[in-house]
């Protein structure tokens, strides 16, 4: 693996920052000023610190205060773990959701309302403390036999988060009525009813901020390379763990008091960066302060609504209204070297024994797929008629499976080399989000939208996400840094949007829940021309690509040495995730899981060339998908699990299992 970084952090534009950091303590003073000034008169002020038995004194006291506290403390924490974490997992994405922290401790809590509801009377807090530890550890232990290198901690909590986020999606579309009050949780929620829970928190902040103070000089000579940090005798484990329990515990902390709070974290780390502060310290300090004016405005402005609209979670809406200043920051913000997933100076394994094993799988799969059928009694094969009246039902089905796992495959691959980050997927550059918010604004706006509609609002959606991305990277020819953070900021609208109407109970986002799911079950003949049309196409394509690919990885300044435009191909190449992954997005859904995994898969398993790895990666993904759907509709009969989620069930433990074993 091989690490680019440099000790000083990227510079933005300086002057833009107290302007900036201006607006927002006037937005915040402003929105503040005018909420308690209309919610309280002058009486509730006046006796608030006397026993008068005045009830709006009470609720000021007890109510509006705290809360007000409190969305100061959580937004700072958010801001000040994920500059730590961008540190010590050298990617500028990184955030407290990174490590599977707010997955497992959302996990933990939808068990617990579900299964034992009188745990929740012994402390939320307590539970989802515990969910979050649980998720961290089994972060570390798959990351402690590389000495917690970054990249082992990006993927074992990217898989863990995965996998907390996927039984909980699994429990919501079975339980989905009784977990309402769990979906405003998930929101961020800053109800507060006393000063006991900022009280903790307060506490909590000391105890976890303590450990980061006495290593600010080991965690500025860790923004170094791993040589360089060794040869001035830092012992990287040891700094990295602690900075790590450090973070993960008050991110915990935050996250099981006020619920999940998203994007607040990561734009609080991005803006510090920009302001091209050299000294940790004043990182830790500006993104602290950013993350606390961000989230406590959006807060109290929220909070002059809720007269007519009853109480609006503020994490959501810090999403939809932090995205759109995420993406307004990108062209001033100056890229950032990331971690790049290098190529291992082996030749590598040979591809063919994979690729021979991987298409008997797939005939298996594929043909289990078509000819297992139920009777009144039991599961048996179907031969002779009985498979011949099977299988004009079941190949459109299997053939979408099989060809939008290889596309979603392919599309993987190619994410991740365009960017050099083991996090980037269809998804995390917003081409998917896109789909998925145009597919919504169908579904919200039409009674029974049919499949055209669906098709036509969804590539909109897509073509509009891409444009976007482009339009905010192009002047920076196409850098990593820029293109990820557009993606999220994009990803972050939509999950916002959806987010925010779970709460309020819409029963049509039931629908589209299991649509997020990934679903095969509704695909038609011509779904299934169409995917395996442009699964030939992608197969067609890659050859084109592969000197793009193998190159761009080296990072920008070594591809125009050999003679690569680097706006050209990236454009080219954004083009063919866009169009690959909004087909697969609006025939199954956004199976993001196998176009981010299968990746990390065949590279453990030894490819290094980006065509093999493309190509494998695609055989892959098919595999999974196939046999994901395969057991989704088998193992509940007569109910059936969307291959989305049976797919993130299968792969993700797979994947475990080769980290354990394997160099990633």
């Amino acid at each position: 693996m091989t690490v680019v970084h440099r000790s000083t952090p990227p510079l933005g534009r300086p002057a833009l920052m107290p302007v900036m950091i201006g607006a927002l303590a006037l937005l915040f003073i402003t929105a503040t000023t005018l909420h308690l000034g209309r919610a309280f008169p002058v009486s509730a002020w006046s006796d608030l610190f006397a026993p008068s038995g005045n009830l709006q004194a009470a609720i000021l006291y007890y109510s509006a205060l705290p809360r007000l506290v409190m969305a100061l403390m959580a937004g700072a924490c958010l801001g000040f773990v994920s500059t730590v974490l961008q540190l010590v997992l050298r990617n500028p994405i990184a955030e407290p959701a990174t490590l599977g922290v707010s997955g497992g401790a959302s996990l933990a809590l939808t068990i617990a309302s579900l299964f034992a509801p009188g745990l929740l009377g012994a402390g939320r807090d307590l539970i989802g403390m515990a969910g979050a530890g649980l998720a961290m550890l089994a972060v570390l232990a798959l990351a402690t036999r590389e000495n917690l290198s970054p990249i082992r901690l990006i993927l074992g909590g990217l898989i863990v988060s995965l996998l907390c986020g996927t039984m909980g999606t699994l429990l919501a579309l079975f339980h989905h009525d009784s977990l309402q009050g769990l979906f405003i949780w998930n929101a961020g929620s800053l109800v507060q009813n006393d000063w006991h829970p900022a009280r903790r928190l307060l506490v909590q902040i000391l105890v976890s901020v303590l450990p980061i103070a006495i290593l600010l000089r080991p965690l500025t000579i860790l923004q170094l390379q791993d040589e360089s940090a060794r040869s001035l005798g830092l012992s990287l484990v040891r700094v990295r763990l602690l900075a790590l329990a450090a973070s993960i515990f008050l991110s915990a902390a935050v996250t099981s008091t006020i619920g999940v709070v998203g994007f607040v974290g990561l734009a609080g780390a991005t803006f510090a960066r920009m302001a091209g502060v050299r000294r940790l310290i004043h990182r830790l300090l500006l993104s602290s302060l950013f993350g606390a004016l961000l989230l406590s405005a959006v807060d109290q402005g929220l909070q002059l609504l809720t007269g007519s609209f009853g109480e609006i979670p503020a994490g959501a809406v810090t999403a939809l209204l932090g995205a759109p200043l995420m993406l307004w920051l990108l062209p001033r913000l100056v890229s950032m070297p990331t971690t790049r997933p290098g190529e291992h100076s082996a030749a590598g394994r040979r591809i063919w024994p994979m690729l021979v094993l991987s298409i008997a799988l797939l005939l298996v799969f594929g043909g289990l797929a078509m000819a297992l059928t139920h009777d009144a009694s039991h599961w048996h094969l179907a031969v002779g008629a009985d498979f011949r009246a099977t299988v004009s039902w079941r190949w459109p089905r299997a053939l979408t499976a099989i060809s939008a796992g290889f596309i979603l495959g392919v599309a993987g691959v190619i994410s991740q080399r365009l960017t050099g980050n083991p996090l980037a997927s269809p998804e995390v550059l917003g081409v998917s989000s896109g789909a998925g918010l145009g597919a919504l604004v169908t579904v919200m706006a039409f009674a029974q939208p049919d499949r055209a509609t669906q098709m036509i609002s969804g590539a909109a959606g897509a073509i509009l996400a891409l444009a976007l991305v482009l339009t905010l990277v192009r002047r920076s020819a196409f850098s990593p840094e820029r293109l990820l953070l557009a993606g999220v900021a994009i990803s972050t609208l939509f999950s916002g949007t959806l987010t925010f109407l779970l709460t309020i109970g819409d029963p049509r986002i039931r629908v589209f829940l299991v649509w997020m799911a990934g679903s095969i079950s509704g695909v038609s003949p011509s779904d299934a021309m169409l995917a395996f049309g442009f699964a030939l196409l992608s197969a067609a394509t890659l050859p084109l690509l592969g000197r793009w690919l193998a190159i761009l990885p080296l990072g920008s300044s070594p591809a125009r040495a050999i003679g690569v435009n680097g706006t050209v191909s990236g454009i080219v190449i954004m083009l063919a995730i866009a169009i690959l992954t909004a087909v697969t997005t609006m025939l199954v859904g956004p199976l993001s899981f196998v176009g981010l995994m299968s990746p990390h898969i065949v590279r453990i398993a030894g490819l290094r060339r980006p065509l093999e790895q493309a190509f494998a990666a695609g055989l892959v993904s098919a595999i999974i998908l196939v046999a994901a759907d395969l057991l989704g509709r088998t193992l509940l009969f007569p109910y059936e699990i969307p291959a989305g989620l049976m797919a993130s069930l299968i792969g993700a433990p797979y994947f475990l299992f080769l980290m354990r074993r394997a160099r990633p």
